[in-house]
């Protein structure tokens, strides 16, 4: 009986199965599309590290060194399974020709070198995650290229510097799990062991990285201590195997924790949603629920016909909402395939998705039990005599008067006393149109600040209008002049500021002396926005990145010690910054001591007012031949490219689901209160109110909660949602980061597109008003 009843009303309430249906389909396809990209990241990136066989350890080295010298070392250390040197040739980008190009990297912000492929480990892969041996003639390319560039196999890549020259085709794209993200602006090109020889000779321009794999990952803060304490090459960072987890996660790692809180939020909507369902279903079968309940149905047979029901469609809906993040998971997974690859299907893959899918079907049907308890308060003989669930929703008082109304429009004043008067009853439709004007201004309001030239203060780097490099190097220090004495003549140049980074040893929070990169110039021309304190100005005051001051437990005020010369000097914090490079962990002072090894030069110039900074930066790059020149734009964007085209298409879709469900809800609400005030309504005709005048009034209460509801929506992007993505990026070394508004998106387009959607969605579900006749009820 109760399958022959369930038939029945399927087809009898076609519109509200499928309205149910797609709720619960969104809610189980965002929580499987989430947990998916989750799955496969952490897959993918494991995937990637065991094929490649990534060191736990890597010092680079600018200069000379002794490889006799690091194999009696790591003899007598007892750390290391397996160490190799591997030597870099390092090339200025605008030696190279894509295709015959030679323009393209002229503003790169990318060190390049060319290296052969490794023999033991760290080994760089194709496309396919194989290790990739080119033939004679052949490169491999790192994909970024490939994605920035639009460049194929059979490509061709010219290299000209100096008198050397030489061509070769492009046989496939590398990963690279050192060096593989944008963010990471290094980048290693791939030749055949004949054809590396014969470029090193020819360019002479080497640097090394020192690379190790520890017998016991667990002694890695140990061997790095030891390390640092030796006497061997450290002329450049050290960097170890969770900086590079970290760095090839951070990019896609932040989308998915982005995409994980908008599923949250929608699959709160879609719940409440489903309640509206329930309840609007239930009013219109009141009459009949009331006849089974008199024929002498048992109440617990009655609610099995209704659970039956929502049982079936939720399930139909998760199993299809299951499907369809399987189905459509290559554009949230695009850059994790590009970048890490695909990685064989494991336990995680198969059992997360539709363990989280299960989750919603559970809740939905713990929604639906709730929801149908209150049929144990149902009084049967009512039900049949009015067919409605209760009252009439009559407001019975005195407060707003009708008849103290002077100006207002009567539908008007009707509609805002209704509202005022009751508003509870509009409660769940209020924080459904709040929920998603926050979810579609957070991704809309992080996008934005991604793309904001402001951003620049979150990557440890003063605003300033051009910024350039230069690399360790042979002459790097006279280049560094040179540099400098032609920017002091140059008429567009306003303000120049010369930094110098290179290693010192401080004693680190554990109590032995350890290795920091430390910045030094003069801080105060191109100043951070610090997150707290204020910037090193005197010689004996330091600056700390976040992540930097939480590792050596610093704050504000606290002393570090610094060793130089055999001398030990002490240096007060004064200022925390935020910084996403690096890894986060770097230091700013303006020393006046010499440091042990110098790394990169870096100038932040500032030009006059009206001068052109794009032609400029072009002009100082063909100027300073091997100096890397870039304007803050495009440091940007080379840097930040593909999050902000994910995160442009994830806005577009929190966009898309949010106003969905807002036109569904108040389809749906606007039919619960129709079917139950047929009454009143009926009452209101026979006063002689027109069907425009009551529609108007209905549409005055929906469209008032909308504004309601997107005035907190915008109220809670930019408090909680603030909190919520500075809570995110303080993993990542930028707990203080603020979003960017762009006031006319924020406050007037979205708002506009949800506002129109919500009211003409209003005006069509209000035609069931003509349905209604005078006696109250609704003709079909």
């Amino acid at each position: 009986m109760v399958l022959h009843i369930l038939k029945k009303d399927l087809r009898r309430n076609k519109g509200i199965g499928a309205v149910l249906f797609i709720f619960i389909l969104l809610s189980a396809f965002l929580a499987a599309a989430g947990s998916n990209m989750i799955a496969s990241l952490a897959g993918s990136l494991d995937n990637l590290f065991e094929k490649a066989r990534v060191p736990h350890f890597v010092q680079m080295h600018a200069g000379s060194l002794d490889e006799n010298q690091i194999t009696s070392w790591m003899a007598a250390g007892g750390f290391a399974e397996e160490y190799q040197v591997v030597r870099m040739v390092s090339l200025d980008g605008t030696s190279l020709g894509f295709n015959g190009r030679y323009d393209g990297e002229e503003n790169s912000i990318m060190d390049i070198s060319f290296v052969k492929q490794n023999t033991g480990f760290d080994f760089l892969l194709d496309t396919g995650n194989d290790v990739f041996r080119p033939a004679t003639g052949e490169i491999g390319v790192p994909v970024y290229y490939m994605e920035r560039d639009g460049l194929k196999i059979g490509d061709t890549l010219a290299v000209t510097q100096g008198r050397f020259s030489a061509e070769y085709t492009i046989a496939g794209f590398i990963r690279d799990a050192q060096m593989n993200p944008a963010m990471v602006h290094s980048k290693r090109f791939v030749l055949n062991d004949r054809d590396f020889e014969t470029l090193s000779r020819e360019i002479p321009e080497y640097e090394y990285l020192i690379e190790v794999r520890l017998w016991d990952t667990n002694r890695l803060a140990e061997f790095q201590a030891a390390y640092q304490e030796s006497s061997l090459p450290k002329n450049g960072p050290a960097v170890d195997y969770t900086l590079f987890r970290m760095i090839n996660a951070l990019n896609d790692g932040l989308i998915a924790a982005v995409i994980i809180l908008v599923s949250l939020l929608l699959n709160i909507i879609a719940i409440l949603c489903l309640r509206f369902v329930m309840i609007a279903a239930i009013e219109e079968d009141y009459r009949e629920i009331g006849v089974m309940k008199a024929i002498g149905l048992k109440l617990r047979d009655i609610k099995r016909i209704y659970l039956a029901k929502y049982v079936c469609i939720s399930a139909a809906a998760c199993i299809a909402g299951c499907a369809a993040a399987f189905a459509v998971k290559e554009p949230f997974t695009a850059n994790i395939m590009v970048y890490l690859g695909a990685a064989p299907v494991t336990l995680l893959n198969t059992l997360l998705p539709p363990g989280l899918v299960l989750c919603v079907f559970a809740m939905v049907v713990f929604c639906s039990w709730l929801v149908l308890r209150r049929f144990n308060t149902l009084s049967a003989v009512e039900a049949i005599r009015s067919g409605t669930a209760g009252k009439t929703g009559t407001v019975r008082t005195k407060i707003l008067a009708l008849r103290k109304n002077r100006h207002t429009p009567v539908p008007l004043f009707l509609g805002l006393r209704d509202l005022v008067l009751r508003f509870g009853s509009f409660g769940l439709l209020f924080f459904v149109f709040a929920a998603a004007s926050f979810v579609i201004l957070v991704p809309v309001n992080f996008l934005n600040t991604i793309r904001s030239p402001s951003f620049i203060r979150y990557m440890g780097m003063g605003k300033s209008d051009i910024h350039i490099d230069i690399r360790q190097g042979s002459d790097t220090g006279e280049r560094f002049g040179e540099v400098i004495e032609s920017l002091r003549l140059d008429p567009d140049a306003a303000l120049i500021s010369p930094h110098v980074t290179g290693t010192f040893r401080i004693l680190g929070g554990d109590g032995t002396a350890e290795s920091i990169n430390i910045e030094t110039g003069d801080f105060t021309v191109f100043p951070l926005e610090y997150f707290a304190g204020k910037p090193p100005v005197e010689g004996d005051e330091i600056a700390l990145s976040y992540l930097r001051a939480e590792e050596l437990d610093k704050t504000i005020g606290d002393t570090l010690t610094l060793f130089h010369g055999g001398a030990e000097y002490t240096l007060t914090v004064t200022g925390i910054y935020q910084d996403i490079t690096n890894g986060g962990r770097t230091a700013k002072a303006p020393l006046r001591l010499p440091p042990e090894n110098t790394l990169w030069y870096t100038v932040s110039l500032g030009l006059k007012p009206g001068a052109d900074i794009g032609g400029k930066a072009l002009e100082l790059s063909r100027r300073f031949p091997g100096v890397r020149v870039t304007n803050l734009d495009s440091y940007l964007s080379q840097t930040l490219g593909s999050t902000i085209g994910q995160l442009r298409l994830l806005a577009g879709l929190a966009f898309f689901i949010s106003a969905a469900l807002s036109v569904l809800i108040t389809s749906l609400f606007l039919k619960m209160i129709i079917a139950k005030e047929s009454s009143r309504i009926g009452i209101l005709k026979s006063l002689g109110f027109s069907e425009t005048a009551v529609k108007f009034e209905y549409a005055v209460k929906a469209v008032a909660v909308l504004i309601l509801g997107i005035v907190l929506g915008t109220v809670f992007s930019n408090t909680a949602g603030q909190g919520l993505v500075a809570a995110a990026w303080s993993l990542m070394g930028a707990p203080g980061i603020r979003l960017v508004i762009n006031p006319v998106q924020a406050y007037i387009l979205c708002p506009l597109a949800l506002l129109a959607a919500v009211s003409a969605t209003a005006a069509i579900s209000l035609r069931r008003i003509r349905t209604v006749t005078i006696r109250g009820s609704v003709s079909e």
